[in-house]
């Protein structure tokens, strides 16, 4: 096996990160957003007779008492064909030949479930975090199946707005409607005090891909001549990776979020994606958000964990 460090090879990253539907935070967008922000990232390609056979990104941050992390979030992301002991082997690779601070902690969460996870694919690594959960919608299927998997109440608020006349949808690429959001997304965050990736990595999302149609889509609703509310959506490879939300409360009244999703994801399989990544579920912290995402009846799936 070759391990070839921080390739420039951005191509064959992105045809290999699309085959295999790996998740938004493998990306080669994602790190080069971030190094625009000024983190430091990493980036293994791993080859086999010429061929890319995996790919792992890590976003590596100083932490206290002089100690480097790295984390290779929801990675690395691997060729079906590679067995669990080949994977084994490049991960005590990865971890040792990781081009950062000799005083490191390097920490990889596989995007996979524990029953995919074969064990000894992990074996010599130590759990140290429980699995995140996501919500994966299949834009694969038809239309009517895809509006049938809707929980019974999610439908029927579908349909309210669908009958409201005023309220009108548009799912588009659009530039300055995407600033906007980001600007009252700042606005939302300051209010209620909660923390994400910074709003201005959107804007360097868009600036390091080929176009602003392959970068993102926002859906937004109007009603009578206002924004009510807004969802944006990341492409990333065969997959759209649910980012931002907002609503005002004419837009919680009008269930414009519903239909947003749901026209977001007529365009997105139109546009031949595969999927739609609606991102974290808890329903202890976030219950609302987790209920709506469930509610859409797409897969639920909790990944095995973080491994140090």
């Amino acid at each position: 096996m070759n391990l070839i460090w921080d390739p420039d090879s951005p191509k064959v990253w992105d045809a290999f990160h699309r085959e295999h539907r790996g998740a938004l935070q493998q990306s080669w967008g994602y790190g080069a957003a971030l190094a625009r922000l000024g983190v430091r990232v990493h980036r293994a390609l791993v080859e086999f007779e010429g061929r890319p056979v995996g790919l792992a990104q890590f976003i590596c941050r100083r932490i206290p008492a002089y100690l480097s992390l790295s984390s290779c979030s929801r990675g690395p992301v691997w060729a079906p064909a590679l067995d669990a002991e080949a994977r084994r082997a490049l991960y005590r690779r990865l971890r040792a030949e990781l081009p950062a601070p000799r005083l490191r902690v390097t920490l990889f969460s596989p995007d996979r479930t524990a029953a995919e996870l074969v064990p000894v694919e992990v074996a010599g690594l130590r759990r140290v975090m429980t699995g995140y959960s996501t919500v994966m919608l299949d834009l694969t299927q038809p239309p009517e199946a895809l509006r049938a998997a809707f929980d019974g109440k999610w439908r029927n608020r579908l349909v309210k707005a669908e009958t409201e006349k005023k309220l009108q949808v548009h799912v588009n690429s659009n530039v300055p409607k995407c600033r906007e959001l980001l600007e009252r997304e700042g606005r939302q965050r300051e209010s209620r005090n909660f923390h994400g990736l910074p709003t201005d990595f959107v804007t360097h999302w868009i600036d390091v891909a080929p176009s602003s149609a392959a970068a993102f889509v926002i859906a937004r609703a109007d009603f009578e001549g206002k924004t009510v509310a807004a969802m944006l959506f990341l492409l990333h490879g065969s997959v759209a990776t649910y980012h931002i939300g907002w609503a005002d409360d004419t837009g919680r009244d009008l269930n414009a979020h519903n239909l947003l999703l749901w026209r977001a994801s007529l365009l997105l399989r139109e546009r031949g994606l595969a999927a739609i990544d609606l991102g974290g579920v808890n329903t202890h912290s976030l219950p609302g958000i987790s209920r709506f995402k469930l509610g859409t009846g797409g897969a639920v799936r909790t990944l095995a964990g973080t491994y140090c």
